[in-house]
């Protein structure tokens, strides 16, 4: 099939016309769901900062957030495994709506059950913009995974980025209507969510994943007439998943560590919510724009190289920031960039080597397992972050987060000896 040099997202050569479709379909759920997660996030701590007081229990308003996002991933994948990635997909970004929006009564009424209620239900969005990832994967073929991967990621960065910046005018309507101005940002949230998940629904067809599965039977059953061995029954490659697992999830932990408590810690030396939304929007910028050159060096050089990054930009990120002027907002973006940096090439690789090293027919189910373990890490790293901050500071949270990189390193050794130089070699065709 020939590519027209001036379409990045039509399907390769080798790949399935419908990889280009779902491509540009995951894109534009992703611009919009991109916006429900950044608002939100920017001043989720904040509303708790208010509502229950104290830096202490502040990061309990992430962790709650990341424990329902942990329990949603493995219910996307569920779904997804039964009823296809449109389903599942749109479920979880429903489901993100209607917690955004109870974050809003909750902050409205100053019901503190009813806000940790819809924190928790709130991290099914997160799920969902995750999981698209694998969506993305599933028609690729080997050699252009990274890239598919990291294009779902990228289309994040519009809405993502524009999010945090929305947070004054957002809170600007709230007080029109009677509301605290922290509850601006989870109105556009819960907008921004339930229109993700209407566009799927609607557009996401044929479903990638059922499609996927379709073609392996096809592969299996060809296979089996000419006496091969089909690909469907390849043993999964634990070597990579648990490479993939441990790359994803150290990062996770790094940057849900540093990235919760920097409004706070901005917050408490006389920056105004519009600063810390600039320093949040450039982190997660930073975490969905450089997805593209992360795809392009793990397709090309492969998954070593990758972790190597990831791991030397999480500690220059954590060094950064326990180093920087409390009243320096362009220094404080810096690090908050290169720890986005980092999580991008931490999540473009694990999210390829995870992809590659499972077969079609119980995929969905175990990625979402994947995404499960690694969202309580998460969730773990931001309750404890809240705590190590009332009681050492910034400067040492910072900093630890960015030496929790160096294990990583043993993963570098493990994804070179075990041949995982590109993602295609460690399975072969489209799925």
């Amino acid at each position: 099939m020939a590519v027209h040099p001036t379409a990045p997202s039509v399907a390769e050569p080798g790949e399935r016309p419908e990889q280009a479709r779902t491509l540009k379909v995951l894109v534009l759920g992703q611009l919009l769901s991109g916006a429900g997660l950044a608002a939100g996030l920017t001043v989720g701590v904040l509303i708790a900062d208010e509502m229950l007081g104290g830096a202490g229990l502040a990061g309990v308003s992430m962790a709650l957030f990341i424990l329902g996002a942990a329990g949603a991933s493995a219910m996307v994948g569920g779904v997804s495994q039964r009823r296809g990635r449109r389903v599942g997909l749109a479920l979880g970004y429903l489901l993100g709506a209607v917690g955004a929006f109870g974050v809003v009564v909750a902050a409205g009424t100053d019901s503190i059950a009813l806000l940790l209620v819809s924190f928790v239900v709130y991290g099914a969005g997160s799920a969902a913009n995750l999981q698209a990832r694998y969506a993305g994967a599933d028609l690729a073929t080997p050699a252009t995974r990274g890239r598919a991967v990291s294009t779902v990621l990228v289309a994040t960065t519009l809405g993502a980025v524009a999010g945090p910046n929305l947070v004054t005018p957002t809170g600007a309507v709230a007080r029109a209507m009677g509301l605290p101005e922290l509850a601006g940002p989870f109105l556009l949230a819960g907008v921004a969510y339930g229109a993700a998940g209407l566009v799927l629904l609607a557009l996401l067809r044929p479903d990638p994943l059922l499609l996927a599965r379709r073609l392996a039977h096809q592969t299996s059953a060809a296979a089996t007439d000419t006496g091969s061995s089909p690909d469907a029954a390849e043993p999964v490659r634990r070597d990579v998943l648990l490479a993939g697992v441990a790359l994803m999830t150290v990062t996770q932990v790094v940057m849900i560590a540093i990235m919760t408590v920097t409004p706070l810690h901005m917050r408490g030396h006389g920056h105004s919510l519009g600063a810390a939304g600039l320093v949040i929007a450039v982190h997660v910028g930073a975490m969905y724009l450089p997805a593209p050159l992360a795809g392009w060096l793990l397709d090309r050089f492969g998954a070593a190289l990758v972790t190597g990054a990831a791991a030397g930009t999480l500690l220059a990120a954590g060094v950064v920031a326990a180093l920087a002027p409390v009243h320096s907002v362009p220094v404080l973006a810096l690090a908050l960039g290169l720890l986005g940096v980092g999580w991008s090439l931490g999540l473009v690789g694990g999210t390829a080597m995870v992809a590659s090293a499972l077969p079609v027919a119980t995929r969905a189910r175990t990625q979402g397992v994947v995404d499960l373990l690694i969202a309580l890490a998460g969730a773990g790293s931001g309750l404890g972050a809240g705590f190590v901050v009332a009681g050492a500071g910034f400067t040492p949270l910072a900093l630890g987060g960015g030496l929790l990189a160096l294990l990583l390193v043993p993963v570098v050794v493990v994804t070179a000896k075990t041949g995982t130089t590109r993602t295609g070699t460690t399975r072969t065709g489209a799925a």
